[in-house]
């Protein structure tokens, strides 16, 4: 039952990951990720990770996603302009992603285990600590700068989203706070001397 069910996440996470880079509709790509998200979730369950799988719903199903969702039906996003972008860079990027993969086969082809690590695989996990409790230590102990790391990349990740979605519309007034607080006030205002009877 166990192989069975890891078969069945598996395979469901991969077909998530899969259509939702090739859906068309922005909509089916979120709902796509849902379910990779959720088959993630049940692979750390069988790992025994239940503290990490409850994180990958709680803040990736039901928040992240979720959000996405909303931002994608709830935005007058152009995606045909979008796309009409990214087909100007599709050399450049192709290019880069081709050296990125020679890198993971040059990576891969040499790689080497360590000596002893058959016999530490061996040996029994240690059952003194909650799985939460092993994950904070590594996290913030061991990995600390790198789990640092990882932040910026996201803050970068979502200042580049903003970058990339935020459109002026002309046909918007908008606030000019420099022009207010330049403006001079003999002009900004002028007197009228209205005769008792004569309107404006």
């Amino acid at each position: 039952m166990t192989v069975f069910a890891f078969y069945l996440f598996a395979i469901s996470a991969i077909t998530g990951g899969l259509f939702t880079v090739i859906s068309r509709q922005p909509v089916h790509s979120v709902l796509w990720l849902i379910l990779s998200f959720l088959s993630a979730a049940g692979l750390f369950v069988l790992l025994g990770a239940e503290f990490v799988a409850m994180l990958l719903i709680i803040v990736y199903v039901g928040a992240v996603a979720v959000l996405f969702l909303f931002v994608v039906m709830m935005l007058d996003v152009d995606f045909a302009e979008l796309k009409a972008e990214m087909a100007r860079y599709m050399p450049l990027a192709l290019l880069i992603g081709l050296v990125i993969l020679m890198q993971f086969v040059m990576a891969f082809g040499a790689w080497d285990s360590a000596q002893g690590v058959e016999a530490n695989l061996a040996q029994p996990v240690p059952t003194d600590r909650h799985n939460t409790e092993a994950l904070g230590v590594i996290l913030y102990d061991q990995y600390f700068l790198l789990f640092q790391l990882a932040g910026l990349i996201l803050l970068v990740a979502m200042i580049g989203a903003i970058v990339l979605t935020l459109r002026h519309r002309k046909d918007i007034k908008r606030q000019d706070i420099v022009g207010q607080m330049m403006r001079d006030p003999a002009k900004a205002m002028e007197l009228k001397d209205v005769k008792p009877g004569q309107g404006l």
